[in-house]
């Protein structure tokens, strides 16, 4: 049964104007979701409902500082999810997925003076969210990059942040440029873009390779500005196929503009 307000009577206080009931509410709900037992009941419903209230939380949260601490409270969020032997990824992918569909529905409804909090909140989800999928397997025999959670996160952002298929019209372009833009500095930051022999770069390489796909659909889009965006992303020099003597650089045309100019005829 999907767990309505009256078992989760904290979600309309993550949207109150008072700061101590949000702080509150957001310390309930942080004990809540940790409860595998708890977590599980969850509807895909449910997780909507917690990520209305969220965004709200963060419509409601002013001042620089206390607005990059709740980002960073709500990233934390995917790392505190538990993840069932039996299916890792029943509770975490579910919970993301709520909360690009909740971003994507209220994208258009944020005024300039709040949107930089909110790029900053998705910066951290997708940061923590590709954190979550280099922990599945720390410890354990095989690649940290390959597995369930490396394959439901993929099949994520090819769903929402990076939609590929329909009319393109779920997710706003704002939001998609934002998260164009940002992809490379995350992977960066875990050490995804490893230099070639670097014991990491072999574990990390193969997932590098799927996201650039995913991104390389984008460059094909039929929207300008997501179409040069994501040839600008795919062209940064911190990626292992743009270093000097990498034996991909030129593929695809990533480093031969945005194919939206007429240079005239070749010789």
């Amino acid at each position: 049964m999907a767990a309505d307000e009256r078992n989760m009577p904290f979600i309309k206080h993550l949207a109150s104007s008072d700061r101590k009931i949000r702080t509150s509410a957001l310390a309930t709900l942080r004990k809540f979701l940790a409860a595998p037992t708890t977590a599980r009941k969850l509807t895909d419903l449910d997780y909507l409902k917690l990520w209305k209230g969220l965004f709200y939380s963060v419509w409601m949260c002013d001042r620089p500082i206390p607005q990059q601490n709740l980002c960073a409270e709500l990233a934390g969020l995917v790392a505190t999810l538990p993840t069932p032997s039996d299916d890792e990824c029943a509770i975490v992918i579910p919970f993301l997925r709520a909360f690009w569909a909740i971003l994507a529905r209220e994208w258009t409804s944020i005024d300039v003076l709040r949107m930089e909090k909110y790029l900053l909140l998705v910066r951290r989800m997708f940061g923590a969210s590709l954190a979550w999928v280099g922990d599945g397997r720390k410890g354990k025999k095989g690649s940290r990059w390959a597995g369930e959670r490396a394959d439901s996160m993929l099949q994520l952002l090819e769903q929402w942040p990076l939609e590929n298929t329909g009319d393109l019209s779920k997710v706003p372009v704002g939001l998609r440029l934002h998260v164009l833009d940002l992809w490379v500095d995350e992977a960066e930051k875990l050490e995804l873009l490893a230099e070639e022999g670097d014991e990491s770069a072999e574990d990390s390489g193969k997932f590098l390779e799927r996201l650039r796909t995913i991104v390389e659909v984008q460059s094909k889009s039929t929207c300008k500005p997501v179409r040069c965006r994501a040839k600008e992303s795919l062209s940064d020099e911190r990626l292992p196929w743009n270093r000097v003597g990498s034996d991909d650089e030129g593929m695809d045309g990533n480093n031969q503009g945005d194919g939206d100019s007429w240079d005239g005829f070749d010789d």
